[in-house]
């Protein structure tokens, strides 16, 4: 009896162990690192990954819901450079850069405050005649070559893992980045892109303010919001997405700069396509801002067939 219990607790450590130390990755990692979990088996692993709620998805205009509590976010501390460093790294999976104060929302139908502790980006991959899109969300199937998140954690908690206690301990604006003009508000950004190549490498950076990273923030009324989860694992549900219409505009050599780094060390495979594929939206609601004035595409050709119709009567 004494030998069955020790075997099972045997058993029980080693699928513990092995669960806490499956290595995860994406799809463009199998070459190198074929046995590694790519998001089609994070769920194996971390089965929240497989949950009803999660994130990204692809956003179909015609079926979002218009709310009017949906109102331009407050953004506070957003357009001050403070006085501590950002810490940027390679952490196996993107480019994150850690905030060394934090910039809060509120408002635009959030319940609480929330402060920004971190933003990362996720990408695609250069090929001869283009840059094949990378981010992780979509708009009526198009996407984007990358996708910039904000991450933020509500104001009354002092870390993420505390904030994934709560329902809407997370809250991620999200931000695509479309091929267009240098952005010289990136150009200090990229530039340390050399100096964290490999995955571990960290560097501390003077800090910017963080609306120079976005879009102007009278530019920012229009925006998606819905429920899901981090995109990464361990898949955390309980995360309220905002999805900015208005782009952030990038050069292709400018993006091109990310798909340097590398997802291991040296003779690694280059860090590209880190990005999770859509998920169901299942019984979700995406709602639509109030003050956007871009009507979705099923209502503009509506609106279209409806004023075809009055003019053809009118001539007759």
């Amino acid at each position: 009896m004494e030998l069955l219990f020790l075997v099972l607790v045997s058993l029980h450590i080693l699928k513990t162990e092995a669960l806490v130390g499956v290595p995860w990755c994406y799809q463009s990692q199998k070459y190198e690192q074929p046995h590694c979990k790519d998001p089609r088996q994070w769920h194996s692993s971390y089965a929240t990954c497989k949950g009803n709620k999660q994130s990204p998805i692809n956003i179909v205009t015609k079926n979002v819901v218009y709310d009017k509590n949906l109102k331009p976010l407050n953004f506070e501390g957003y357009d001050v450079k403070g006085t501590s460093k950002w810490t940027i790294a390679n952490n196996g999976h993107t480019v994150k850069v850690t905030l060394g104060t934090s910039p809060k929302i509120g408002g635009g139908g959030l319940e609480k405050k929330y402060k920004a502790i971190e933003l990362h980006w996720h990408w695609g991959v250069e090929d001869p005649q283009q840059y094949l899109p990378g981010s992780e969300h979509s708009i009526d199937g198009e996407k984007q070559a990358m996708e910039l998140h904000v991450v933020h954690i509500r104001d009354d908690v002092s870390d993420i893992t505390e904030a994934k206690k709560y329902a809407d301990g997370v809250a991620v604006l999200a931000f695509f980045i479309k091929v267009d003009e240098e952005n010289k508000n990136y150009a200090a950004l990229i530039n340390e892109l050399e100096n964290i190549k490999y995955k571990g490498r960290t560097e501390q950076i003077e800090p910017l303010p963080l609306s120079s990273l976005l879009p102007p923030e009278k530019e920012l009324g229009k925006y998606y919001r819905y429920e899901g989860s981090l995109t990464t694992p361990d898949c955390h549900e309980g995360v309220i997405w905002t999805i900015f219409e208005k782009p952030i505009e990038l050069s292709s050599l400018q993006i091109s700069e990310f798909s340097k780094v590398h997802f291991n060390g040296q003779n690694s495979t280059r860090m590209v396509e880190n990005f999770r594929p859509v998920q169901f939206l299942n019984e979700r609601k995406v709602y639509w801002s109030s003050a956007s004035t871009h009507l979705p595409t099923a209502k503009v050709l509506m609106l279209v067939l409806m004023l075809t119709f009055i003019l053809s009567s009118l001539c007759q």
